[in-house]
């Protein structure tokens, strides 16, 4: 049985902004925010995507501890993922929701297909927190000159404070000569 549906409008068009809720933030101020907030987005998909992809193919001396932080960083993100999504639909915009539009929309490269060394994995993870963080402090500065508090606020204290403390467990993992030496 093939069955045809007949889809309606779309409700709102990606790129525009609603002003049905009266959040006392200009349509322009809205839209700017919704615009920096969707790169976000798109960019903290991707890195969770790559924590998660990194546990499931780490490897080496250092397997069991990168596993379980890979994957508590993976949870992190994802909640930061829900966090910026909704502000976005507070904002009145429409946030990024599928994966070739992340993918599509990111800053951070993407990571091959191939399984890596860890101190691999650890670079490309503090190379796409560095960038997520340039972004953060930019929006969260632009946020508060636009009188945005509550994206400004969202950026500050969840996504900025989340990423560094990241950025320093995984950058623990760095080291400069190998963990063991055969002879």
């Amino acid at each position: 049985m093939n069955q045809q549906f007949n889809a309606p409008a779309p409700l709102q068009k990606y790129g525009t902004v609603s002003q049905r809720l009266p959040i006392g933030l200009d349509a322009d101020t809205r839209q700017k925010s919704v615009e920096m907030l969707n790169q976000l987005l798109a960019d903290t998909c991707s890195i969770r995507d790559m924590y998660k992809k990194h546990h499931w193919q780490v490897v080496g001396p250092t397997f069991y501890q990168l596993h379980l932080l890979y994957d508590k960083h993976y949870e992190e993100q994802d909640a930061l993922v829900d966090m910026i999504a909704e502000r976005i639909q507070i904002l009145g915009g429409v946030a990024l929701a599928m994966a070739a539009d992340i993918a599509e929309a990111t800053s951070i490269p993407r990571p091959p297909k191939d399984r890596e060394e860890a101190p691999v994995q650890v670079s490309r993870l503090l190379e796409a927190h560095q960038i997520i963080l340039k972004n953060a402090h930019d929006y969260a500065k632009k946020a508060d000159d636009a009188g945005d508090d509550g994206t400004n606020d969202l950026v500050v204290s969840n996504v900025m404070r989340t990423n560094e403390l990241q950025v320093w467990f995984v950058s623990e993992h760095v080291v400069d000569t190998p963990l063991a030496r055969a002879e």
